[in-house]
């Protein structure tokens, strides 16, 4: 047992029969040998253990024991096996791909087997196959996704490679006689048809970028925006767009990925848009696109410009102007130019909207100069699109501001060349480019008025009198316009020249002083001293220069101060010879007006008086009343410049004894004297002289004197009384003489004259649309208007005779139509009037006044014959859930009227729910729906009714209660929804039974649909008078057709006359009739040639068995699919002659013969392949070449062309006859024009079956 010398790098050593365990003893002999005595090495190989089964692990042995089949034996059995398994699997699929078609079944199995055998082998412990879970579990998911893309034929780069060594390998197909024959071998490599002409249409579709011209900006909260890319009779593949950056000019080709061409809008047949998503300014154009032909599409040429959108600012250099300064406002607009703004200005109150148009660079050329953005906007290799970028401009706003107050300046409205329109509103909107008005937007100006200011009082004809050493107010007048005067601070400025120093036309001399004085109000004025000339230069306010107007000198002079003297005589009563005062001469010096103080003095004391001296003379008459000495004394003396200059000298004092004569005089009082008619008239009189008296006095009206004298007056004061004046008019009381005790009758003048008015006030009602009677609303004031006469004010009393327990009403009116204010209902009368000082009379007819209130509004029910009342409240006729129902109620009132009212729903299960409800009627009868779509008890409330004079008061409505009961609506179900039931047509026996549970109140009327798969309208069965709750339906043989059938219920009906109807998608069961299958020819002609294939349609339910017999030989074949092909390798009759589906179970008997001939040849474009381009509308030539025998009759296909990653379709399959050995086709369609068919008088031939995706048919020969 010598093993073979190994380096250290080799593989381990072919384990021995011994297994593991003799390996481990061989090392443990040889450790042993190295340990042992003296250290010595042993040159022998080990000894063979003795006890090698001892010492051999059971868990690690091979299962199968290696001294029954070796190791390498178990590993070469092993893969031996894994082989066999290989090999199924690939027939497995070579079947599903004969038959083309998948399987899940095979799938489970195989995934199954591969568990099975990959968990399997590591569990026998073989010897190099020990491969751990990991490595298994990697293994086995390979080997099922390896599985699942075989069984389920996931197309995989290799399975086209597998199809070609496998037909190379093994090309045979199943022929009639159930043999695998090769196909190629019968056509002998298909040199009976020959050729192949393709035909190419140049893309008539097309692609245009942003169709509709829509101006596009980046910006102003846009990081990104939208291309709409138009496709017209094509779907793109590959779309390349060309961008032209608008900073440097560079170019870059934008590639649309397959996620972004994902995102496309079928608007119409035909038409295709994709929504390009730009993030980058600049000029976009279409660069290329390829169609899923990989043909390019035409391309619209067109540029669309994605610039930044325009925005814009407004500065100023100071906030504050003044009137008739230019605005200096600087708009900076950015954008694209030309730019077009439109701007407001609101001043005076007043808004106007100004726009600026061509807002451009100097020098500024554009291709967007003609105003359209569409089109080609550069030409081919001119790269310069500088004239897009955005640009900044500055546009002055230089106006007059010739209004003060507030200035506001706003844009409102950016758009520049390529249309981007930027709107800026004071709020936020939705739209896409609008935003709200930031502050850099608008700029606020105050535009101020200039102040005026002028002289006062004071010109070149009137100077400024000011006492010497006295300081005044220099008269300045200071206003500005549109301001409260004591709200605004200036600063005044005027010159000043010495009145000495005066030229002698009185302007200013050599000496002038500029001086400076600042206000903090308008009447702030400065305080001026020195006698000169003064005159204003200028004003200035907190922000205008003002102007000064005329009078702007005023000249200041000191006038001297004023000076008195008197001379005086006696004056004697004639009478008496006595006097009775002095008569005084006053001359004075200054400064008209004067006011001239003395005291006068007596036993009783002193008393000072005041006299008041226009000019500088004046005669002063002095004559006291009561007698005595007096003494006079001049003490001081005023004038318009000095106060109370005090006089000093002799001669300002006089001295005298009075004693004066009788006098009386009657106290007039200060307003005129207006006396009641039918009223005495008192007046008083003031007596002077010696105790007692005489006074005589007359009293005149209407040209008549009536005189009257009263002796021995013991008073100084005496009281005159009328008697009660009758008579109206103007009458005149005059005193004619008085005497006292020196027996002296002295000449009176004192008269006064009084009016008595000719009626008494009185008082009346007036009226109201013509009438004393009114009607209001409940609660209003209404105005009573009165008709006085008299003067005012009048007192009126009246009073309510509706309400005995209110006193009488004082109202004091002040107009001869005043009115009286009441809120009541009832009677009311005057009582009493007076007015400013007579009493009057009150006019019966006219003294009582009527006030109704308005009815407040009702609610009844329109219509009470079909509702019975119940208590409180009305019922209405039960009625079915969903049906339509309504109520009228009668409103009575003013309208329109406001109505709430409560809906309480209480259903059958569960709580109940209140909804709140109102309506407005514009007339008195309102229609009210009622609530039906639940079933359940409903409760009508109408709790609050208001009309155009009454708001709804709870305490004096009463509410209307309606009641109702909606049933539910009955239901049918099926006991057994969505139960499937099958048989054969042919054995069509008896009825079906369908069990259907019903709910309602019975007995019950039922409609049940029956619908056929292939029919777009049921069929409808009706059933009358169900007693029960459970029916079991029988469907009437003559409803039933072949295929699926979907029963379901239509309506039901029950006892209250409550129905309900199926809504589309309810549960339904399905009836399948099974017809007998059946198999057709695919086509009618029964001459076939050799090497055709000859295809049957199956119709049931896969899989079939066909019965069949070929040269007198029965057979059988299966079929998983709806067709059935054999090829035909030899001539035959050949005849079908039964069929059989498993789904159903029915067997059909048929007899379907074919015969089988030889077979004759074609060629097309010379047997060779040809390629012709021709335009849309345009016509290409089609050569066909036949050999055989007259009259052929051949079917040629025209296909998709062939697309590299594309699979060719066939777009439509024609069959043409020809009598000749040549025949020529004039074609105008696209595609690749191939002979796929073609028979001669006996045979036929085909090349190959065409498959068309899209769900097409497969064209079989």
């Amino acid at each position: 047992m010598n093993a073979t010398p190994r380096l250290r790098s080799a593989f381990p050593s072919t384990p021995s029969s011994g297994g593991r365990g003799v390996n481990q003893n061989a090392n443990s002999g040889d450790s042993g040998g190295n340990g042992g005595a003296g250290g010595q090495q042993s040159s022998l190989l080990p000894g063979v253990p003795q006890e090698q089964k001892a010492t051999m692990s059971p868990l690690s042995a091979p299962r199968v024991p290696v001294t029954l089949i070796d190791a390498p034996s178990q590993r070469m059995y092993t893969l031996a096996v894994y082989g066999l398994l290989s090999a199924w699997k690939l027939y497995d699929w070579w079947t599903l791909v004969e038959a083309e078609t998948q399987s899940a079944l095979l799938f489970v199995k195989w995934i199954f087997i591969d568990f099975v055998f990959l968990f399997g082998v590591p569990m026998l412990r073989i010897p190099w196959l020990e491969w751990s879970n990991a490595t298994t579990s990697l293994a086995y998911v390979s080997h099922a996704l390896a599985t699942g893309m075989l069984m389920f034929r996931i197309p995989i780069p290799i399975e086209g490679w597998a199809l070609l060594l496998a037909k190379t390998l093994y090309d045979k197909e199943m022929s009639i006689s159930e043999n695998s024959v090769s196909p190629a071998r019968i056509l002998h490599n298909a040199s009976h048809i020959m050729g192949k002409q393709i035909i190419n249409i140049l893309p008539e579709g097309s692609v245009v970028m942003n169709p509709e011209n829509l101006p596009l900006c980046l910006g102003n909260g846009h990081s990104t925006v939208t291309i709409p890319l138009q496709f017209n009779q094509t779907r793109p593949q590959h779309i390349q767009l060309l961008r032209i950056d608008l900073d440097t000019n560079a170019n870059e080709t934008v590639t649309l990925s397959s996620k972004e061409m994902k995102h496309s809008l079928q608007l119409e047949d035909g038409v295709l848009v994709i929504n390009y998503v730009a993030k980058k300014t600049g000029l976009y154009r279409l660069h290329k696109v390829i169609d899923r032909t990989k043909l390019e599409v035409q391309r619209r040429m067109s540029d669309t410009l994605v610039v930044a959108c325009p925005k814009g600012s407004i500065q100023s250099s100071v906030p504050n102007k003044c009137l008739g300064d230019l605005s200096n406002l600087t708009m900076q607009i950015q954008g694209t130019p030309p730019l077009h703004v439109v701007y407001s200005r609101f001043a005076d109150e007043k808004r106007s909207i100004h726009r600026f148009q061509s807002i451009q660079p100097e020098n500024f050329e554009s291709p967007l100069l003609g105003g359209s953005a569409s089109g080609t906007l550069i030409l081919m290799g001119n790269q310069d699109v500088s004239w897009a970028r955005a640009s900044q401009i500055n546009v002055p706003l230089n106006e007059s501001m010739i209004h003060s107050g507030r200035w506001v300046y706003s844009i409102d409205e950016i758009r520049d060349a390529s249309g981007n329109i930027v709107t800026y509103t004071y709020e936020a909107d939705d739209g896409e480019h609008r935003h709200p008005k930031d502050a850099h937007l608008e700029q606020e100006l105050t535009v101020h008025a200039r102040p005026v200011v002028q002289l006062d009082g004071c010109d070149s004809r009137k100077p400024l009198l000011v006492a010497s050493g006295k300081t005044t107010a220099l008269p300045v007048m200071y206003t500005l316009p549109g301001r409260t005067p004591d709200d605004t601070s200036h600063t005044l400025n005027w010159k000043f020249s010495p009145l000495h120093t005066l030229t002698k036309g009185g302007d200013h001399g050599y000496e002038i002083a500029e001086e400076e004085f600042s206000a903090r109000t308008a009447y702030h004025t400065p305080v001026i001293r020195d006698s000169g000339l003064y005159t204003l230069t200028g004003v200035k306010s907190q922000y205008c220069d003002g102007e000064v107007k005329e009078p702007a000198s005023c000249l200041l002079v000191n006038p001297p101060e004023p000076q008195l003297s008197i001379t005086s005589e006696n004056i004697n009563d004639k009478c008496a010879g006595m006097p009775i005062g002095l008569l005084v001469d006053l001359d004075l010096i200054g400064t008209p007006p004067f006011v001239v103080r003395y005291d006068v003095t007596t036993r009783t004391g002193t008393s000072s008086e005041s006299l008041n001296v226009p000019g500088l003379r004046h005669q002063l008459q002095l004559k006291p009343q009561n007698a005595g000495h007096f003494k006079y004394r001049f003490t001081s003396v005023d004038d318009s410049v000095y106060k109370a200059h005090s006089l000093a000298g002799n001669g300002l004092t006089l001295e005298q004894d009075v004693k004066p004569p009788a006098s009386a005089s009657l106290r007039i009082p200060p307003e005129t004297i207006d006396a009641c008619i039918e009223e005495p008239v008192e007046m008083k009189v003031d007596l002077f002289g010696e105790k007692p008296f005489i006074l005589e006095y007359e009293l005149v009206h209407n040209g008549k004197r009536n005189r009257f004298k009263i002796p021995n007056i013991d008073t100084d004061i005496y009281k005159i009384q009328t008697d009660p004046l009758v008579n109206g008019g103007e009458y005149s009381l005059a005193l004619t003489s008085i005497q006292d005790k020196s027996g002296c009758k002295i000449f009176l003048t004192s008269d006064v004259k009084f009016t008595v008015r000719r009626q008494r006030p009185k008082v009346s009602f007036g009226k109201i649309d013509g009438k004393r009677k009114t009607t209001v609303v409940e609660g209003q004031q209404v105005k009573l208007p009165l008709r006085l006469t008299g003067r005012p004010p009048w007192t009126v009393s009246y009073r309510c005779l509706n309400d005995s327990l209110v006193n009488l009403i004082i109202k004091t009116a002040r107009s001869t139509n005043d009115h009286i204010d009441v809120s009541q209902q009832g009677v009311y009368e005057i009582m009493d009037i007076s007015d400013d000082q007579c009493p009057g009379t009150v006019e019966t007819k006219a003294s009582t006044f009527e006030i109704d209130w308005v009815s407040r509004p009702r609610i009844k029910l329109a219509d009470t014959a079909v509702l019975l009342p119940d208590d409180h409240k009305w019922l209405k006729r039960e009625v079915c859930e969903g049906d339509i129902d309504a109520v009228e109620v009668h409103l009575i009132g003013t309208s329109p009227y406001h109505v709430k009212y409560q809906v309480r729903h209480k259903p059958e299960t569960g709580s109940a729910s209140i909804i709140n409800k109102e309506f407005e009627a514009a007339l008195g009868l309102a229609t009210i729906s009622m609530e039906t779509s639940k079933a359940g008890k409903y409760e009508y409330k109408f709790s609050e009714l208001s009309d155009a004079l009454y708001d709804h008061d709870s305490k004096r409505f009463t509410p209307l209660v309606v009641e109702q009961i909606v049933n539910r609506k009955p239901s049918a179900h099926f006991v057994k929804p969505g139960q499937s039931y099958k048989y054969c047509k042919a054995e069509l026996a008896g009825n079906e039974i369908i069990p259907i549970r019903l709910e309602g109140m019975p007995p019950f009327s039922l409609e049940v649909d029956i619908k056929h798969q292939s029919s777009s309208r049921p069929l409808t069965v009706k059933v009358a008078n169900i007693e029960s709750n459970r029916y079991d339906f029988i469907i009437p043989q003559p409803s039933l057709n072949l295929g699926m059938q979907h029963v379901s219920v239509r309506k039901v009906r029950d006892s209250r006359g409550c129905q309900q109807k199926t809504e589309y998608g309810a549960p339904h069961v399905q009836v399948q009739v099974y017809d007998v299958p059946t198999i057709h020819p695919t086509e009618a002609r029964v001459d076939y040639c050799v090497g055709e294939r000859i295809a049957y349609t199956l119709s049931g339910a896969a899989p079939f068995e066909i019965s069949y017999s070929f040269e007198g030989v029965k057979r059988k074949a299966k079929s998983s699919a709806t067709t059935f092909r054999r090829i035909a390798e030899k001539p035959g009759n050949f005849t079908i002659t039964g069929v059989s589906d498993k789904a159903s179970e029915c067997k059909a008997i048929t007899k379907i013969s074919k015969i089988i001939h030889e077979m004759p040849s074609v060629r097309i474009s010379k047997g060779r392949l040809v390629e012709v381009d021709i335009h849309e509308g345009g016509e290409a030539e089609i050569l066909f070449e036949f050999w055989g025998t007259p009259p052929f009759e051949f079917t040629y296909t025209r296909s998709t062309n062939s697309r590299k990653g594309q699979k060719s379709q066939v777009l439509e399959t024609r069959r043409e006859v020809s009598h000749e050995y040549r025949m020529t086709i004039q074609s105008s369609q696209e595609g690749t024009y191939e002979v796929v068919a073609i028979k001669d008088k006996f045979c036929s031939f085909s090349t190959q079956k065409a498959e068309t995706g899209g769900g097409q048919k497969l064209l079989q020969f």
